[in-house]
């Protein structure tokens, strides 16, 4: 019988990827680390995702997770001597399944709804109808319970200098690994110039690979800021200059609601019981609740099955613009 977390002196939680997966682990590193001051909480993440929990107060070490075989042996050599009274396995795959098989604890797996998950998307058999969002699932795999704050991201960057403090900033994150959970570019466009005659200053965001869209979109609008990088310190620092986010289901919706900044997300071949919602920040999500093709996937695919993409198309830029004034913004 495992001790109750209050009691325990050290404990590894693994999640290896990706940004949004991460971000949803810190209610509850903050929740254990809240019942048990004195707890040592380690954490393994893939190397790319270092930097979202990298200034993490609660935690004690961070690892970074490499699939080359010489440093996944220093890796589990490090945890082994660790000698943790339990693992939160969160990422419940080959990989992490790994590290809990060599480590050989006590470990707590999270369960990741694969079958309702299956009957949902191809059959569209709704088993998930009260299925609680997935902080609320990882808590209650480590049988945690999570306290009333949201997620959290520790960023000691400064704001990009061409962002100033007066001006009203509204952004637009139109990146997604997957096609069918972009809204598309030409209506962050539309979007893009109804924000500029209203009085808005649009900051572009998105990653290095994003930057090509980021440059189209960009060039069609008045004056955009272009706010392009690959640290995502850097962009947490730069989002949370702006009064509100317009994202699609993504990393960036989560990242805005760690510097707890309102988001207005596009949600199109994904829904709310994939348990990827805005957590506990102020949200305005836009989808198509009618389209009987909705979800035809958990992730995300490279173009639409049904060769109509109804789930982002029908979702107007004059609707998302309307959005904006559901949001109480400051």
């Amino acid at each position: 019988m495992i001790k109750e977390i209050s009691d325990l002196k050290k404990i590894l939680i693994i999640r290896l990827s990706s940004i949004g997966d991460v971000l949803l682990t810190t209610p509850l590193i903050r929740s254990i680390k809240k019942q048990n001051p004195n707890i040592q909480i380690d954490f393994v993440v893939k190397s790319e995702f270092f930097e979202l929990l990298k200034n993490n107060p609660h935690l004690t070490n961070i690892y970074s997770y490499s699939k080359e075989s010489t440093k996944k042996k220093e890796l589990l050599n490090s945890l082994k001597a660790n000698k943790y009274e339990l693992v939160i396995d969160l990422q419940n795959n080959n990989r992490s399944r790994e590290i809990v098989y060599k480590l050989d604890r006590k470990t707590f797996q999270f369960g990741k709804n694969s079958l309702k998950r299956f009957l949902l998307v191809h059959f569209k058999i709704n088993r998930l109808k009260k299925a609680p969002l997935i902080p609320v699932r990882y808590a209650k795999a480590a049988g945690i319970k999570l306290d009333d704050e949201g997620l959290e991201i520790f960023t000691d960057n400064i704001a990009d200098s061409r962002l100033e403090l007066n001006e009203k900033y509204i952004g637009l994150c139109p990146g997604a690994k997957h096609f069918t959970k972009r809204w598309p570019k030409e209506y962050f466009i539309d979007l893009g110039k109804m924000l500029e005659t209203s009085g808005y200053k649009v900051a572009l965001f998105g990653s290095a690979d994003e930057s090509e869209t980021i440059k189209e979109i960009e060039k069609q609008l008045g004056n955009p800021l272009n706010l392009c990088n690959d640290s995502i310190l850097q962009t947490a620092a730069n989002i949370k200059m702006c009064k509100a986010i317009y994202t699609n289901d993504s990393g960036s919706m989560h990242l805005s609601c760690a510097v707890d900044v309102p988001v207005i997300a596009f949600f199109g071949s994904t829904v709310k019981e994939l348990g990827f919602y805005p957590y506990k920040n102020q949200n305005v999500v836009l989808e198509i609740e009618a389209l009987p093709c909705r979800p035809c996937t958990h992730i995300g695919r490279n173009s639409c099955p049904l060769k109509h993409f109804k789930c982002m198309k029908e979702i107007k830029p004059e609707l998302a613009f309307n959005s904006l004034k559901r949001l109480h913004l400051s």
